[in-house]
């Protein structure tokens, strides 16, 4: 083989390596500096600072705004990556409209395309219905914060695709383990309305009995009674 060609496939495999790393990082440590910085271990988010100095979350925003998954990426880095816009854009909406008391006092908020991604502008109800619900990771909804208190709580640090698997099981059986948004034992069940509203996810494999005793410390009876939690929208702050 000739030098010539050798050095083109050098210089192919070190492109096709950093366009790897790439994929991996995306910023997510500026990310995880933001979140240390502005989340705590409950999941409540410091708005009223984040407002005074917004440099840490545009960075992040910027990262994400012009890195979109491509589709030689593993399913966990796109996972992560979603998870992770997902949660920056919510708060950045937040912030834009901050002080408010709820999400839910702004007009339409998972429906208004503010999120620029590459060349197109999205919702974040296109981020979770359009593309991390349809690819069949349950978890995903105990991962993503709609800035509100009974929603699963805002880990503080970046969701990453080499720890991504346990990161979505430890934020469920957190979010499981929550007396004030479910409550379980082995006859009855009073849990969150997520499992309501997207009952058909937790239902792919077996019955939501089943998805719940992979992850609670009670093994629930099949027979168990079922309610559903008032859901608090009031700002996770």
């Amino acid at each position: 083989m000739k030098t010539k060609q050798i050095l083109s496939m050098l210089l192919f495999m070190v492109f096709v390596f950093f366009q790897k790393v790439e994929a991996q990082i995306i910023n997510y440590n500026t990310w995880s500096t933001f979140l240390e910085k502005h989340v705590n271990s409950f999941g409540e988010v410091n708005y009223q600072a984040i407002q005074i100095d917004q440099d840490l979350l545009e960075a992040s925003l910027k990262s994400f705004s012009k890195t979109k998954p491509e589709s030689s990426w593993s399913k966990d880095e796109t996972l992560a990556y979603w998870i992770n816009a997902y949660n920056a854009f919510t708060i950045k909406l937040i912030i834009d409209n901050y002080p408010i008391k709820s999400i839910k006092d702004l007009k339409n908020p998972w429906d208004q395309k503010f999120i620029p991604i590459g060349k197109q502008s999205m919702s974040l109800n296109e981020i979770e219905h359009e593309i991390l619900r349809k690819m069949n990771e349950p978890r995903i909804h105990f991962a993503i914060v709609c800035a509100s208190k009974s929603c699963p709580k805002l880990l503080n640090k970046a969701y990453l695709p080499s720890k991504l698997d346990l990161q979505l099981t430890v934020a469920t059986e957190d979010f499981l383990s929550d007396e004030s948004k479910n409550n379980i034992s082995k006859d009855q069940i009073t849990i969150s309305k997520i499992f309501k509203w997207f009952s058909e996810d937790f239902t792919q494999n077996g019955s939501l009995i089943e998805f719940l005793n992979k992850y609670t410390s009670v093994q629930i009876s099949k027979k168990a009674k079922k309610k559903f939690m008032n859901y608090n929208w009031e700002l996770n702050e």
